[in-house]
């Protein structure tokens, strides 16, 4: 798929983007991207992630069900805090998935370009969260 730069085209058919082609709409030269502050960038969060969930590990061990240790409430809060914590931690594996996933785009070239349509995604997307594999159109449609 052809990718082009400085005009968000959403799903337009193939005959409307030889238009704008023609008529020079897609002469405008993409922003670059600073692959080296993308990278470092990702892994700072990477980083922050995993110390979280390292300060957070002793939260996630199994509760001890003896009631003679622990009050039967605080056994329910105890598995209450463990549930959260344990939904908590999927969470942050989810986002380390999406920001190792980000940086192989970026040795791959592939950074800043829909992971679904191929278009260049939005700069300040790009910008306000490096993960994101799709363009706003696209993401909009995924969630329909």
């Amino acid at each position: 798929m052809a990718r082009y730069a400085g005009v968000d085209h959403g799903h337009k058919t193939l005959s409307v983007l030889l238009l704008y082609w023609m008529y020079g709409i897609y002469m405008v030269k993409k922003p670059k991207i600073d692959i080296k502050a993308v990278k470092k960038r990702l892994n700072q969060m990477r980083k922050e992630v995993e110390e979280i969930s390292q300060a957070t590990e002793e939260a996630r061990q199994p509760v001890e069900l003896d009631q003679s240790a622990v009050g039967r409430l605080s056994r329910m809060d105890a598995l209450q805090t463990q549930a959260m914590q344990l939904e908590t931690e999927r969470r942050r594996s989810m986002e380390i998935i999406r920001i190792n996933s980000a940086l192989k785009r970026l040795e791959k070239g592939e950074f800043g370009y829909c992971a679904s349509c191929g278009i260049d995604i939005e700069q300040k997307r790009v910008e306000n969260n490096p993960t994101t594999p799709t363009c706003f159109d696209c993401a909009q449609l995924s969630e329909n």
